[in-house]
């Protein structure tokens, strides 16, 4: 892959607390930020998108009580806390960052505008979009796939905690076999759940790229972006 002038990387909450169940690893966001303002160093425009599972899961309420849309509100509640995070650390590298968000919290956020997000990114800030899509009922993959989408980025990275895409769970199964590359139709095909179904269709539809890759290697973010290796599976 040659390398890429803008893109989205999707991030998980739940990486952001590191071996904990939930709050925030400083070790973690410390190195994911060193990581990825190495990037933006190095001449690329960078969006983050982030969940919010860390704290809170809009569908694990349900199991509490809660309604789902007030749980989805809650989640997306949650991802503002961790972009909010991840600026104040990348701020403290000097590297500036904007929190732009799908719900209105102006007091702590600025308002999602496309156009305006990409000219914070020409000018080589890192901009951070959290509140999912303001919308119940969807998932930060479908954010992610759309915020790629509305500032026309070359590359959507999924981190995840495995090395790629298996035929099989990696983690259950010894012998899935793990793929370099993958079209979207023959990820349909094999049933592959690589994200939920509105944001996978979502990326073939407007033939966006994928590369989904173990955001637990060290490095991998800038091997991926600058170094141009092969690591993971890129779907497109």
């Amino acid at each position: 892959m040659e390398k890429k002038k803008r893109v989205l990387i999707k991030l998980s909450g739940e990486f952001l607390a590191g071996d904990s169940s939930s709050g925030l690893d400083a070790n973690i966001l410390q190195r994911l930020t060193d990581e990825i303002s190495q990037l933006v160093r190095h001449g690329t425009q960078v969006a983050l998108v982030v969940g919010g599972g860390n704290f809170f899961r809009g569908i694990k309420g349900l199991e509490s009580g809660i309604n789902r849309v007030d749980g989805d509100y809650m989640g997306m509640l949650a991802t503002i806390m961790n972009a909010l995070a991840l600026k104040d650390f990348f701020r403290k590298q000097g590297q500036s960052a904007r929190v732009m968000s799908a719900l209105k919290t102006e007091k702590i956020t600025e308002p999602l505008y496309a156009p305006k997000a990409v000219e914070y990114l020409r000018n080589g800030e890192i901009v951070i979009f959290a509140g999912g899509t303001g919308n119940p009922y969807f998932t930060t993959d479908t954010a992610g796939v759309l915020r790629a989408l509305e500032i026309e980025a070359d590359l959507m990275l999924k981190a995840t905690r495995v090395d790629g895409v298996y035929d099989a769970d990696p983690e259950k199964n010894p012998r899935a076999r793990k793929f370099d590359k993958l079209g979207f139709d023959e990820a349909l095909a094999m049933n592959l759940k690589i994200m939920d179904a509105t944001a996978f269709a979502l990326a073939k539809d407007n033939g966006l790229r994928i590369v989904v890759f173990n955001v637990r290697r060290p490095g991998a973010i800038f091997d991926i972006v600058i170094e141009n290796k092969n690591i993971g599976t890129l779907i497109q």
